[in-house]
């Protein structure tokens, strides 16, 4: 039977790319790697706010670099997003070296170093990072003369870079290829989607024969996610008339009528005092 491509299919390699997600390293805070639209907003703020030339600007903070040995040229600031588990060593030994710096920080436990001379300027940006982490950050520095500070007009221009990035990264972003199977094949995460959506399929031992890949897809060094079975011309014909009742179940959404509403339809069951009779 040929597929209906008129059909929303529910079969894809999505269900590959979930399982295989589950087992990508998580994200944190020390593998952060900043928008370079978020990096130049902030640099842009931090020059014009305190008078700084951002020529004078370093970035420490890159692998293998250790912070502690880094050459920092004199009249130097930091502007940068060090690893947040750092950053309390990060300010004392800035503070004790006299190293002027800005800095990246957590929104929520900014209140780091409190020992130290410093300002905490707390704008909570919502910054999309290059590694897919999405982390409120705010500021340290020993750059400003108060001790506490909001920043509303950064805290804007933040937001703005931000939504620039992600834009920019959606537009950069290769579509990735997705693979239909034909309907004489199924896969165990394709039974599973019928269950879900309560689609009935029953396939006999003799119309399924067992496969790890398709021919065509060996060239391409493929295979079906945990194995499948090839189905005979009934037993796909069945399979492809269940999909499309799971498909449109999926898409559906049902409204069901109460006890209520129920009773008001029903003259027999109807009940006084109470119940308003919506129809005539």
């Amino acid at each position: 039977m040929a597929e209906d491509r008129n059909q929303p299919s529910l079969f894809g390699d999505a269900d590959y790319e979930a399982f295989t997600e589950k087992f990508k390293p998580k994200k944190t805070t020390d593998d952060c790697y900043t928008p370079p639209e978020v990096y130049d907003a902030l640099a842009d703020w931090v020059a014009e706010e305190y008078g700084l030339d951002r020529q004078s600007f370093v970035r420490p903070f890159y692998p293998e670099m250790d912070y502690t040995e880094y050459e920092y040229p004199e009249g130097c600031t930091v502007v940068d997003n060090p690893p947040f588990s750092l950053l309390a060593a990060i300010i004392r030994h800035y503070c004790r070296n006299g190293i002027r710096f800005f800095l990246f920080a957590p929104a929520l436990t900014l209140f780091t170093a409190t020992e130290c001379p410093i300002c905490y300027l707390g704008t909570g940006s919502d910054i999309t990072y290059e590694n897919g982490a999405v982390v409120a950050t705010s500021f340290v520095t020993n750059l400003d003369r108060y001790r506490l500070r909001t920043a509303p007009q950064l805290h804007a221009r933040l937001k703005e870079a931000n939504a620039r990035a992600l834009a920019a990264r959606r537009q950069n972003k290769p579509e990735l290829p997705k693979y239909v199977y034909p309907d004489c094949v199924i896969s165990a995460a394709a039974m599973q989607k019928l269950s879900k959506y309560g689609a009935e399929l029953n396939i006999s031992p003799e119309d399924a024969i067992y496969t790890g890949s398709l021919d065509a897809q060996r060239p391409f060094k493929k295979s079906i996610f945990g194995g499948g079975f090839l189905l005979r011309e009934r037993a796909a014909a069945e399979r492809a008339a269940a999909e499309r009742a799971a498909a449109e179940r999926a898409a559906a959404r049902r409204w069901e009528l109460s006890d209520r509403e129920r009773a008001l339809l029903d003259p027999e069951r109807r009940q006084t005092g109470g119940l308003f009779d919506i129809c005539p």
